[in-house]
């Protein structure tokens, strides 16, 4: 895939509908997403133009190839700061790395999956409207309950994060809570910077090391399909219980197959959506929640049916405090 750089205008020649009924232009919206080269950004990114489209807003959207690509990402947030828009949805790939990008910004900016720390953006001059994203640790947990019952209290397993510190970080820690004190015991950690073949290699290995492991969680859907493929090449397909997160096409169809016992999805879909809803809202002035959670759910055998035919929407209803301001 090549560096991407694109422009949604919804209905552009429109007028918006602001608060009190008057008509007045409506507000440009800049997105700056992490790599679509990962399906997790890919529903983010849908849910995003489809709720400007809806609400007939421009939005222009940017992301760099790989979600490693910290510098194309600095680039890009650069690029449509110039343009002066009247918020800004991003999601970082690395939150620090974009404070002298978003240096001395005054228009709104909603942070999507990881936030900026607030105090590094006070002293930035940003104006942070909302933070949009899941419970990273409690995501890790509801992970945990699942392999404890999947493994009937007790078992070896291996976990395979992402980076050493951010949103993987936490979730393998809110696994280990859940985890400590039960008869399910860690035994191999490893990092494969969310890449499948990297977690693929990884998983070969711990499979190698303790040929009793019975369960692998993996900090994204992608790591846990590269777990997956070296269950498989192991001849253990069934044996090994294996759980993701995030919830994308792949892993539920690996669900359905038997190839993966569960995932936890976190609807970066709904995340797109909230990110124009909450832009709408902070450039009406409203007051806006600092944090707002997207729903999360866990998907099995049991509800993969129901959850596939209604993806990338969740499945279950869920709040959506944006919808709600706007409404007033």
């Amino acid at each position: 895939m090549k560096f991407l750089t694109f422009v949604t205008v919804a209905a552009a020649a429109l007028l918006f509908s602001g608060a009190g009924g008057a008509s007045q232009p409506p507000p440009h919206i800049g997105v700056v997403l992490n790599g679509l080269d990962n399906p997790y950004f890919v529903a983010m990114y849908q849910g995003a133009k489809h709720e400007a489209a809806t609400r007939h807003v421009p939005a222009s959207f940017r992301a760099p190839q790989s979600h490693a690509d910290v510098s194309r990402q600095v680039a890009e947030v650069r690029s449509i700061v110039a343009e002066k828009k009247d918020c800004y949805a991003i999601s970082p790939i690395d939150p620090t790395h974009l404070v002298s990008a978003l240096h001395g910004v005054r228009r709104p900016v909603v942070f999507l999956d990881s936030p900026l720390n607030r105090t590094t953006a006070r002293r930035a001059g940003l104006r942070i409207a909302t933070a949009i994203g899941s419970s990273d640790f409690g995501a890790g947990k509801l992970a945990g309950h699942e392999m404890v019952s999947l493994l009937h209290g007790a078992g070896q397993v291996g976990l395979i994060g992402g980076f050493p510190t951010g949103n993987g970080a936490l979730r393998l820690r809110g696994f280990a809570r859940v985890v400590a004190g039960t008869g399910v015991q860690v035994v191999a950690r490893a990092n494969a910077g969310y890449v499948r073949v990297n977690a693929e290699a990884v998983a070969a290995e711990m499979l190698q090391k303790h040929p009793q492991l019975a369960g692998f969680f993996a900090a994204n859907d992608l790591m846990a399909l590269g777990a997956a493929d070296a269950v498989t090449a192991a001849g253990r397909t069934g044996k090994v219980a294996i759980i993701g997160m995030d919830g994308i096409t792949e892993a539920l169809a690996a669900i359905r197959s038997g190839s993966m016992s569960a995932t936890v999805s976190q609807y970066p879909y709904v995340m797109g959506q909230m990110a124009v809803e909450a832009c709408l809202a902070a450039t009406r002035h409203a007051g806006l929640p600092s944090r707002v959670n997207a729903p999360l759910a866990v998907i099995t055998k049991a509800n993969v049916a129901r959850a596939s035919a209604k993806y990338p929407r969740p499945f279950k209803p869920y709040s959506d405090p944006f919808k709600r301001l706007l409404r007033r």
